[in-house]
């Protein structure tokens, strides 16, 4: 009852009402009145949507004040010292590596821009997933990277918060809660149950409750620790969450819970008492592994086992039938059901039930401030942990959700104390493995690695989904942060269950993904389950290694080391039983994955490295080392073949796993273990075995025989040249590489840094992204003593970007340093880094050039050989492989064979060989010579070399080889000459003939011996122990014979003949030579310098080597090869004069090549050479008297331009706007950073002359306005030309074939787009170049006597008379042609000036401004003036005397009716006449307000063409003085009365003087006074000016502004001058200009006076009274009835002069603008913008690709170009740094002008490092800009489609 009449009351005052009586002491009654209420409001039956209950709650809480100010209050309050801001997917932070102690740390901008980062390592991010602020966190960052106001402990000085404020909350909130939850409860339903699950729209309607719980942790530290209360308290959930008895919604609603908990194979509390003992027993079992764990009470759920079954079935479809394990045998009471005891816990049941909705999860966070929350949350968190991961594994939306559990778990786990009481207090690391495992189990399948048929082992299935989009990747994050905190991992390493558990989890993938090579036919569907197999392996398996290695680096950790490295090997053996792996290899398979090599090659090398174990006591004995040893070198020569093409038919995914084995962020933890593994097994391995297996693994021991012919039973001839050079290079890197023998870690970090380097030069970010982790991710400092930075320092220097002339753009590069290139580049390390083997190419040719520059060897040189550094001793076996026979009988055979020109031997093998030996030298066995094994006897090859150094080998001499040919071979043809076989037979009885050596059964005789010492069951591996006969595989034709070759050679002497066959030359050593050796010129050189190091090495090291040297080369005769052979040495010597030849001839075709190239450069592209002036160039100067040829670049035919067959020139036309932004200004306008700051359009060019028109058209005469000013400031057609021509008919065959041609091309052919056929630069039109000479000579020329007046008749006359009218020709139509592209090009709105758009009028006034236009932005490209004279770059490319003609001809088609002319306005004074009452049409413009400028144009061009010169300078005089007395008249306007009158009367004075019409003082006198009179013009601003003009005008300043005034007007009129007549411009000092110009014009006599004493005023010439015209020009303004005065002032004071056109200025650091506009709503529809982009040309903040702000399907940054450009838009993309231009229907990304500290672009703001504003990019941007170059120097166009 009493909540119904609370109710009816208003809000406000019950819950004043009820605060009181809360606040009594007894407050019973208070208590019982509240929860009568609140049951009536949060009644959970009434829809959610409705928000009644969320306005009561408001008021409750805040107790009647408004909620407003009660948020205010309990913030002043908040005692957080923590920020914890708490964002989302996409939101802007940042990560300072200097500060951070967890790398998981980040802060919000504010608190990064609050503290002090400077000189720091950090960079700003997109956040991925979500995360929060760790400002004030000491556990996860450094206390001085806190920002000011969480540096300050601000709990001191808050003070304590009355009980009474918060009292309402605490009563309130746990009823509101509880509402919530029964709303969750409600919503829910099982994905399975035939309704359609709608849990969006359950979210969607509680949106608003809780936006309002998360606005309640907003208001600091006090509110949260009331929700804290409310959340962890377990009473209040008691009493609440079943609901009372009689109430029977809560009942229902308190099942529907137990259902849900029930379904998700969770048991509620109750039930578990029950079921306890039948769970038991199913764990005792042990059937149910895992699964019984985690609470999937297998028989308990029937409908849920089933349902898991099902899924199965349905997934195995197409699949092999998926394996299930029992595996994990922890206690069954690890992850105990769910009972949930407070709100906090069932709240996280539904977020996690619900797939973690975002709000939810914020919420979550927001609150972890609060410390007592953060424990009780972290442990909530870990108790569901497995309930995630079902939850995880049955999404669809598993990325998102994914993405929002890592945004929780790497706020909880990153933190070291929490991590460390979560494993002591919940199991953590066991629930974690156990999940894992759990998850893994989902999806595992047969091995079919080794034996197929009875394989036990099992691997996870690469192409399951759970792989496939590593859902697992949230788990593995977690575990990988929490195994970086040192107590955790040390707790990981010391339990020995739990290793053994994660020992088998990485046994999964152990073999994984296995590829089984095609043999017969390419495989049909390429699968690409590759990458999620390396993925899983490095985040599954390599990065918890890395985490656990970083914890076992000190001695103190040697127990933990040898715990992993038992269990390791004990796997490893489960693993070969399992496979069934004996000794051999399955044939055509390899796996790239073996997980349990590697972390025990890692632990392993950590060992030794870190710790001082011995490697002995880890080792296991022979023969598992045997086994271990098989896999790593079957992928090392499956890399091989897989080079060498033996597995094309497996498709381009086999080279992508190749490639990506060995890629930088896989091979530290991929190749490099691997490689260490085989240099471990090698080192303490038989040698001879482990070189016969690399050979047998690498399928060439058949190529291996002195006999010039042999069969291989398993490659192609052509395979195996590439496997026998993968081979010796395996080998070298074998027994050179030591980044795991004794390197520190800085020598690594140099040696990776040079490979990269000298393969290309890099910029920063690449190298930091090529150079492999340390497994800490890569911070500003390695771990170790130097930095990146100091390295990359001292190893290579800085090339600053640079422009190249083509337009493209460097990034900062660094590149080796010289000393680098001698003495450390080091191609093996190269050879093992690269990705694509054309990078080992471009390292070779990057050296070969340092070379040739340094002047240090010129030839083609051969890769370097290298020092190595020391081997730690305990890899000194390592060295065994370098002097062992089979080694030593291999290098034989491959000099001999080398040396004989065997097939398929290479410059590549020979040097390998080299190598080989060079490293024997530099190594050797320190070993005494007693340890000689004594059974030498029974060897079988023996007979080869007496010992295994190699220092002895070298010069032991052998005889006889026996051989096994096939019958066709050369050897066996010929008969032993008798001699030689009775020596034979002798010797043979001696020494039991030097015969066959056979790798194979070697191999097999030393793996018996191997198995029989350890003593094992050798019987399992009998094998035929005989040693002559080889082994041969089944069903190899068998035609073999024995032959024996006569050899006589040591391997020194097959060197010195090798040197002599490389030098070409017999004797190339002499007997001497050695003394006279230089050894310092032994390090760079090819073959010829690497034999004669090798053999000084030998030489130093034994005197017995020197002697036998000089006996080789003192025998100096022609090498004696067997009898068959002997043309063979001529053979060579031809091939090297052949080879010598073929290069000369090549060396001449390429300079040949080069010198026609450059030739044509210079024609057609007139590069930069104003001296060579085709006649085809437009400005030509001399007067040529035949007609102009021109060349049709398309038929190559020279020929002049006529009627029927017209030549035009290539142009490009394209609308500008460029003229219309140029301000009064120099200063470019600044772009706004800031609210205060903006941009004002008003005060450019194209505004003003807008305003100019309107005005006028107000009123005068629309015709006449429309000839007194000029458009095409915005939006003119501005023409260019490349300067080629072509036949029009040619063109439109041309264009015909583009149309046709399918390409896609980056230009529209339909709208008349093409590429200038010669010089490929963008162009849309044709321009007619008119019959007849070049520029007008002659007659037209000459100087004229004749009197002004007499001109002036006949200028006026020539406007009378018609011009011929064009006849209908070929020209006449290409020119119509013409004239309509160039009315296409630009939009409509920048052609209609007029009141009746399409008038005659206005298409008049649209022509002859795109010639204004034209002329004027040719001054703005010659810099604004014309000092610098010449014929500039922009005049080469110019077309205006074409363009004047066509335009003359069209204008021709209109006349000036001879009663307006202004003409007769300018030469003579008219009878005004007096206004008829009748004539209502408006008055014309008067002179004094027309644009002079425009009307020369106009003369120009209406004047029959071709116009004689003493005719244009005529007009051009009388214009010059209209000019100079507008210039008088603005002038005036600016003078204070009193200066005026001054002035006037002074001037006054001056009439009655001779040269009065050409002094300015007294033409200004009779100005002033003429527009005095009646309605004077100067009463409007008399009161401004007086206050502004303190400076007094003098006559130098008033003749300085005269001369402002007018140049404008005589610059035109000299460029008009030169480009219709060709006259050259002269340059001249800039003070000089007017006297110049006014020269060039003839306004002037052409003796140049000194520049002071030069008059504007000299320069008239009037050809009526001066003073009577003046008189008669003011009168026009005076007469104007309806203009106030102040228009008239506007119209009269014009303004000439423009600055050059800008772009914005921009700050320095990109921050600046980017921190501004990222989160800048847009103008137009308020929203932040997804891509927000500003236009560099005005400001213009808009939309990208917004759909917000499309326009009739148009998008705005498109329109904005339309609007602002006249279709070309500059736009600075802020979320991406990058410049994007706009052209029409096209656009380019153009790059970004801000760089970071090294130089570099960063796209899309990737890295996040600082980045500064790139000046000279930026000019060279606004350059493009203003010379209209972007179709040109830009290459890479596409269309846009109105969607930018």
């Amino acid at each position: 009852m009493m909540a119904a009449s609370l109710l009816r009351r208003d809000k406000k005052t019950t819950a004043v009402h009820l605060k009181a009586d809360l606040a009594r002491t007894d407050d019973t009654s208070g208590v019982g009145q509240l929860q009568e209420l609140l049951d009536d409001v949060l009644d959970p039956e009434k829809p959610a949507a409705d928000t009644e209950a969320l306005d009561w709650c408001k008021c409750l809480i805040a107790g009647g004040e408004g909620f407003e100010e009660f948020c205010k209050t309990v913030r002043s309050y908040d005692n957080a010292t923590l920020c914890g801001l708490v964002w989302t997917a996409n939101f802007v932070a940042y990560r300072c590596r200097t500060c951070g102690i967890s790398p998981c740390m980040s802060l919000c901008a504010e608190c990064f821009n609050n503290g002090d980062h400077t000189g720091h390592d950090f960079n700003m991010f997109r956040s991925q997933a979500g995360g929060a602020c760790d400002c004030g966190d000491s556990n996860v960052m450094r206390e001085t990277g806190f920002c000011r106001r969480h540096r300050l402990r601000t709990g001191e000085n808050i003070p304590s918060i009355p009980r009474d404020l918060l009292l309402m909350s605490e009563m309130v909130l746990p009823r509101f809660i509880l509402c919530i939850i029964q709303y969750l409860r409600d919503g829910y339903t099982e994905a399975d149950t035939s309704t359609e699950r709608d849990l969006q729209k359950v979210l969607q309607q509680l949106e608003p409750q809780i936006s309002f719980l998360e606005e309640l942790t907003k208001m600091g530290g006090a509110m949260r620790t009331v929700l804290t209360k409310i959340l962890t308290n377990q009473q209040t959930f008691k009493e609440l969450s079943m609901g009372q008895e009689e109430n029977l919604y809560a009942k229902k609603n308190y099942d529907k819970y137990l259902s849900a908990l029930k379904n998700s194979g969770l048991v509620s509390v109750e039930e578990k008492t029950q079921g306890a003992a039948a769970d038991v027993t199913v764990g005792a079992e042990g059937g149910a592994g895992a699964m019984a764990l985690l609470g999937t009470t297998a028989p308990g759920g029937p409908d849920e086992s089933s349902k898991e079954e099902d899924q199965d079935a349905g997934q195995s479809v197409g699949q092999r039938k998926r394996v299930k394990l029992s595996s994990s045998t922890k206690d069954p009471r690890i992850i105990e059901s769910l009972k949930h005891k407070c709100f906090l816990e069932e709240l996280l049941f539904w977020t996690i039930k619900y797939e973690f909705p975002q709000k939810m999860v914020t919420f979550l966070l927001n609150m972890l401030p609060d410390q007592d929350y953060k424990i009780t949350f972290t442990k909530t968190f870990v108790q569901h942990y497995a309930f995630i991961m079902k939850t995880l594994m049955k999404s669809h939306e598993s990325d998102t959700m994914s993405n929002r559990i890592v945004h929780i778990s790497v706020q909880l786990f990153s933190n070291e104390e929490l991590a460390r009481h979560m494993t002591e207090e919940c199991h953590l690391l066991d629930i974690m493995v156990t999940v894992l495992l759990y998850m893994m189990e989902s999806c595992l399948i047969k091995s079919e690695l080794q034996d197929e048929e009875n394989s036990r082992h099992v691997v996870v299935n690469c192409s399951e989904a759970l792989l496939k989009n590593n859902t697992y990747w949230p788990l593995v994050s977690d575990f990988i942060n929490i195994l970086s905190h040192q107590s955790v991992a040390k707790k990981f390493l010391d339990d020995h269950s739990l290793l053994m558990l994660w020992m088998s989890f990485v046994s999964f993938f152990q073999g994984m993904n296995l590829n089984k090579r095609e043999l017969n036919e390419h495989v049909e569907f390429e699968s690409q389950t590759y990458y999620a197999a390396f993925a899983a392996e490095l985040e599954a398996c390599a990065q918890p290694m890395w985490g656990l290695l970083t914890h076992c680096k000190v001695k103190e950790t040697q127990e933990y080391t040898k715990t992993v490295v038992r269990y390791c090997l004990e796997t490893l053996q489960i693993w070969f039983d399992a496979i069934g792996f004996i000794d051999e290899p399955a044939p055509n398979q390899v796996t790239f994955h073996l997980p349990l090599h590697r972390y025990y090659a890692m632990f392993l090398s950590k060992a030794i490295k870190c710790q001082g174990l011995d490697l002995d006591s880890l080792l296991p004995d022979q023969e598992m080392l045997m086994k271990i040893m098989v896999h790593p070198l079957q992928i090392q020569a499956c890399l091989s073949e897989i080079h060498s093409n033996m597995w094309v038919r497996n498709g381009l995914q086999i080279k992508g796993q190749a490639m990506t084995y060995v890629q930088s962020h896989f091979c530290n933890s991929m190749i490099d273990p691997d490689i260490y593994l085989l240099q471990v097994c090698a080192s303490r391995l038989d040698p001879d075995y482990f070189i016969s297996s690399v050979f047998e693994r690498f399928k060439v021991v058949d190529l291996l025989t002195m006999a010039s012919q042999h069969q291989n039973a398993v490659l192609d001839s052509e395979q195996e040249r590439p496997m026998l050079e993968g081979a010796l290079t395996f080998l070298v890197i074998l027994t050179s590489l030591r980044v795991h023998l004794g390197m520190t870690d800085d020598e690594i970090l140099r040696s990776e840094m040079v490979s990269q380097l000298c393969m290309n030069d890099r910029t920063h970010s690449a190298l930091l992204d090529l150079i492999p982790e340390n497994p800490n991710p890569k911070s500003g400092i390695v771990p170790g003593s130097c930095s990146f930075e100091e390295m990359l320092s001292a190893v290579a220097d800085f090339k600053a970007p640079v422009f190249e002339p083509g337009g493209s753009m460097q990034q900062g590069m660094y590149t080796p340093k010289a000393e680098v290139w001698e003495k450390e580049f080091d191609p093996i390390m190269v050879v093992l880094r690269t990705v694509y083997r054309r990078d080992v190419q471009s390292a070779m040719d990057r050296y070969s050039a340092f070379l040739k520059q340094s002047g240090i060897h010129t030839g083609n040189p051969w890769p370097p050989y290298k020092e190595r550094t020391p081997l730690h001793p305990c890899y000194k076996g390592l060295i065994k492989l370098l002097h062992c026979k089979t080694l030593h009988i291999v290098i034989f055979t491959l000099l001999y064979k080398i040396w004989m020109d065997h097939q398929n031997m290479s410059e590549h093998v020979l040097c390998m060989v080299l190598y080989l030996i060079e490293l024997g030298l530099d190594n050797q066995v320190q070993d005494n010579k007693d340890n000689e094994e004594p059974c030498i006897e029974e060897h079988c090859h023996d007979s080869w070399f007496p010992g295994t150094n190699l220092l002895s080998n070298l010069h032991h001499v052998i005889n006889f080889v026996r051989v096994r040919v096939p019958e066709t071979a050369p050897e066996v043809k010929r008969e032993a000459p008798p001699s030689t076989s009775t020596e034979a037979c002798s010797y043979g009885q001696n020494l039991r003939e030097a015969q066959v050596f056979s790798l194979v059964a070697e191999r097999r005789r030393k793996f018996q011996e191997i198995i029989n010492r350890s003593n094992t069951e050798a019987t399992q591996v009998v094998r035929p122990k005989s040693s002559s006969t080889r082994w041969v595989p089944p069903g190899t034709p068998p035609q073999l014979v024995t032959e024996i070759l006569e050899i006589r050679e040591s391997m020194l002497s097959l060197l010195i003949k090798l040197h002599q066959k490389l030098t070409s030359r017999q004797n190339s050593l002499s007997a001497s030579w050695l003394e006279d050796m230089d050894t310092s010129r032994h390090a760079h050189g090819d073959g010829i310098t690497a034999i004669e190091r090798i053999l000084t090495k030998a030489a130093t090291r034994s005197c017995q080597i020197k002697r036998s040297i000089q006996d080789i080369c003192g025998k100096v005769c022609p090498p004696v090869p067997p009898k068959k052979n002997s043309p063979s040495d001529k053979k060579t010597m031809d091939k090297e004069e052949r080879r010598q030849r073929a290069r000369e001839r090549q060396q001449k075709l390429l300079a040949e090549f080069a010198s026609r190239q450059k030739s044509f450069m210079e024609t057609a592209m007139d590069v930069e050479s104003p001296e060579t002036e085709a006649a085809m160039d437009l400005g030509a100067s001399e007067v040529m008297e035949s007609e102009v040829l021109y060349d049709c670049v398309i038929c190559g035919q020279s020929g002049p331009s006529t009627e029927d067959r017209p030549t035009g020139l290539v142009v490009l036309l394209q609308a500008s706007s460029v003229l219309g932004h140029r301000c009064k200004n120099q200063e470019a306008k600044k772009l706004p950073t800031s609210d205060e700051e903006h941009i004002y359009p008003a005060d450019t060019c194209g505004v003003a002359h807008d305003v100019r028109l309107t005005l006028m058209q107000r009123f005068f005469k629309d015709s006449s306005c429309l000839q007194s000013v000029s458009i095409g400031w915005d939006g003119g057609v501005y023409v260019q030309t490349c300067g080629h021509t072509l036949h029009i008919d040619c063109h439109k065959s041309y264009m015909e074939s583009l149309r046709n041609d399918q390409v896609l091309q980056g230009f529209s052919v339909d709208k008349g787009e093409f590429t200038c056929p010669l010089c490929r630069q963008f162009a849309n039109s044709v321009l007619p170049c008119r019959p007849g000479r070049g520029t007008e000579g002659g007659a037209w020329h000459a100087p004229t006597n004749k009197k002004l007046c007499v001109l002036v008749k006949e200028v006026e006359d020539l406007q009378e008379k018609l011009g011929p009218f064009p006849t209908e020709s070929n020209l006449s139509k290409e020119m119509e042609l013409v004239i309509k592209d160039i009315k296409n090009t630009t939009q409509k709105k920048y052609m209609d000036y007029g009141k009746n758009p399409g008038s005659p009028d206005n298409d008049f006034l649209f022509m002859y401004s795109v010639a204004r236009t034209n002329l004027e932005l040719e001054l703005v490209h010659r810099g604004g003036n014309l000092c610098s004279g010449g014929a500039s770059a922009a005049a080469k490319r110019s077309c205006l005397n074409q363009l004047f003609h066509v335009l003359a001809m069209h204008m021709r088609l209109y006349s000036i009716d001879s009663a307006y002319n202004p003409w007769t306005k300018l030469t003579q004074i008219t009878q005004s006449k007096e206004a008829d009452s009748f004539d209502e049409e408006r008055p014309e413009v008067p002179m004094l307000f027309r644009d002079v400028p425009s009307l020369l144009i106009i003369f120009v061009l209406t004047m029959p063409q071709p116009l004689r010169k003493e005719h244009f300078i005529c007009v051009v005089k009388m214009l010059y003085n209209l000019q100079f007395i507008q210039a008088l008249t603005a002038l005036s306007t600016k003078f204070s009365p009193e200066e005026r009158q001054a002035w006037s009367t002074s001037g006054a004075l001056k009439k009655k003087a001779a040269n009065a019409e050409r002094s300015f003082e007294a033409l200004l006198s009779h100005a002033i006074s003429e527009l005095s009179k009646d309605k004077s013009v100067y009463k409007v601003n008399a009161e401004e000016t007086s206050m502004l003009s303190s400076s007094v005008w003098s006559p130098q300043s008033i003749e300085f502004s005269l001369q402002q005034f007018c140049l404008p007007f005589l610059r035109l009129s000299c460029l008009l001058q030169h480009h219709l007549y060709g006259d050259n411009l002269t340059g001249c000092l800039e003070e000089d200009e007017f006297s110049s110009l006014a020269v060039c014009v003839g306004l002037l006599p052409s003796a140049p006076q000194p520049s002071n004493t030069v008059h504007s005023a000299s320069c008239l010439e009037w050809a009526v009274s001066a003073f009577d015209l003046v008189t008669q020009w003011c009168a026009e303004v005076m007469g104007l009835s309806q203009m106030q005065a102040e228009q008239s002032v506007t119209l009269l004071v014009q303004e000439p002069q423009w600055a050059a056109p800008r772009l914005l200025q921009l700050p320095d650091n990109y921050n600046i603008i980017f921190q501004y506009y990222h989160r800048k709503a847009c103008t137009a529809c308020k929203k932040v913008p997804k891509d927000p982009a500003l236009c560099l040309v005005c400001g213009a903040f808009v939309c990208l690709k917004g759909v917000c702000c499309k326009q009739q399907g148009i998008c705005e940054c498109v329109l904005h170009s339309q609007h602002c450009g006249a279709a070309t838009g500059i736009f600075l993309l802020i979320n991406a740094s990058v410049i994007i231009i706009i052209r029409g229907h096209r656009f380019c990304l153009w790059g970004s002008v801000y760089l970071d500290a090294h130089g570099e672009e960063d796209r899309d703001l990737r890295r996040g490092k600082p980045l500064f504003l790139c000046e000279e990019r930026y000019r060279v941007l606004e350059q493009q800009w203003v010379s209209h170059t972007f179709d040109h120097i830009n290459k890479r166009w596409g269309p846009h489609y109105n969607g930018l």
